[in-house]
C-alpha cells in the first residue's frame, strides 16, 4: 500500500506514523527504529489521548527534579499540566546515560532548602540557586564543586524546605531512624554536617519534617511497613523497623490517625491508606506489617484529597494528577495504576498542596 502525500501533517503526528511504520518486520529488520521516534511517538501519542484539563495560575511553588549524579533544575508548578491518572506523562528533566532522574520535591522559590545526601550529610541551600528551567530541559550541578566537598559516591537522597519549628527525621537503608530539632539546621549548620555513622547504619534513604508529636511510618522496598510515635525514639536514635533478608527500607513521613500515605511501586501502581487501618507500634523496631502488595516501592508520603501528585520515571517523564484520583484503602492491595509506561519504572515521587 503507497503511503498518501502527509507534507501538511503536524509533525508530531507524523512521528508517531513513523514511529508505527517502524514496527513493520521490514523496518525491523534495517534498524529503523530510533529513540528519537519513541520519544516523539510517545508525545504525540500522548497529545492525542489526553484530554485538556483545567491549567492551573501562575505559582511560585517550584517542582525540583534532581538526577542520581547531582544534577537539578527547577520549574514552576503550573507550567505541568494535569492529567488523569494512568496518563502517559510528559518528558522533563534531559540527562544523559548513564544518569538517570532520582527523586522530585516541591519548594518555594524564595524557600532555603535542606540537601540530604546519602552519606547522612545535610548541606543549606537557597532555592532559587538551582537551575530554573522548562519542562522538558537540561539541569546543571546541584553542588558548586568548588565551595562544596562532595565525596566520591556521594548523591542526594532528600531535599526539604527549610523552618522554623518542628524536627527532621531521617532513616537509613538498614532502618536507624534519628530525629532532630529544627535548629541543628539553621544558618549556623556546618555545611555537610554529618547526622549518622553510615558504616553501621546504612546510607541514608530519607528524611522528613514532623511537628513533634506525629507517629512515624517507615516503609521498605518490599511494602513491609511499620508506625510508631516519635516521642519513643531515642536522642541518638533507634533501630525503627526489623528487616528481611534483602529488603531495605525506602521511606519515612510523619502521620496522624487520620492520615492518608501515598505509596508507589517501580511499576506504576500505587495506592493511599489510610492510617486508621494501619495500627501504631507500641515501641520501635518491631518487623512491621505488608502496607501494600508490591515488592518493588520507591516512595511512600502523605497527602490529603487537594494534593496533587507528581511522578517521575527512570527515562525522566513526569505525570502530575490529583490525589483524590487514587482510591483511599484501609487494607492490603495491589494499587491502581498511576502512570502509563512502557520498558520504564517509577524512580521518585512528591506531593504539592494547592493554594488556590
Amino acid at each position: 500500500m503507497q503511503r498518501p502525500n502527509l507534507e501538511n501533517v503536524d509533525p508530531v503526528i507524523m512521528a508517531y506514523i513513523e514511529f508505527l511504520e517502524s514496527k513493520l518486520p521490514e523496518a525491523k529488520a534495517s534498524g529503523y527504529t530510533s529513540r528519537k521516534n519513541v520519544i516523539q511517538a510517545e508525545e504525540a501519542e500522548a497529545r492525542l489521548s489526553e484530554p485538556t484539563l483545567p491549567s492551573e495560575p501562575p505559582t511560585t511553588i517550584n517542582i525540583l527534579t534532581v538526577s542520581q549524579d547531582s544534577i537539578a533544575k527547577r520549574t514552576a508548578r503550573h507550567l505541568y499540566p494535569r492529567q488523569h491518572r494512568g496518563g502517559m506523562g510528559i518528558f522533563d528533566l534531559d540527562v544523559p546515560s548513564p544518569d538517570v532522574p532520582a527523586f522530585l520535591s516541591a519548594v518555594d522559590e524564595s524557600d532555603n532548602t535542606l540537601v540530604f545526601t546519602n552519606q547522612a550529610k545535610v548541606y543549606r541551600l537557597p532555592a532559587n540557586r538551582i537551575q530554573d528551567g522548562e519542562v522538558r530541559s537540561k539541569g546543571t550541578p546541584l553542588f558548586d564543586r568548588d565551595r562544596v566537598a562532595i565525596e566520591a559516591g556521594e548523591q542526594p537522597v532528600a531535599i526539604l524546605p527549610e523552618r522554623s519549628s518542628g524536627y527532621v527525621a531521617m532513616v537509613s537503608a538498614q532502618g536507624k531512624v534519628r530525629c532532630l530539632r529544627h535548629h541543628l539546621f539553621g544558618e549556623h549548620m556546618r555545611p555537610g554536617s554529618v547526622f549518622f555513622n553510615i558504616k553501621e547504619t546504612g546510607p541514608l534513604v530519607c528524611a522528613c519534617w514532623t511537628e513533634g508529636d506525629n507517629d512515624l511510618f517507615i516503609i521498605t522496598h518490599k511494602g513491609m511497613a511499620i508506625r510508631f510515635n516519635e516521642k519513643t525514639l531515642n536522642p541518638q536514635g533507634d533501630w525503627g523497623i526489623k528487616l528481611a533478608s534483602g529488603d531495605h527500607v525506602v521511606a519515612i513521613t510523619p502521620v496522624y490517625q487520620d492520615s492518608l500515605v501515598f505509596m508507589v511501586g517501580s511499576d506504576g501502581k500505587g495506592t493511599i491508606r489510610e492510617m486508621e487501618g494501619f495500627a501504631a507500634n507500641k515501641s520501635v523496631g518491631g518487623s512491621g506489617k505488608i502496607a501494600i502488595k508490591n515488592d518493588h516501592v520507591v516512595s511512600a508520603f502523605s497527602v490529603t484529597p487537594n494534593d496533587d501528585l507528581f511522578l517521575i520515571t527512570r527515562v525522566g517523564k513526569i505525570i502530575r494528577f490529583k490525589a483524590d484520583e487514587v482510591p483511599s484503602t484501609d487494607g492490603v492491595v495491589q494499587g491502581v495504576i498511576c502512570v502509563n509506561m512502557r520498558n520504564d519504572e517509577v524512580v521518585g515521587a512528591t506531593a504539592s498542596g494547592l493554594q488556590y
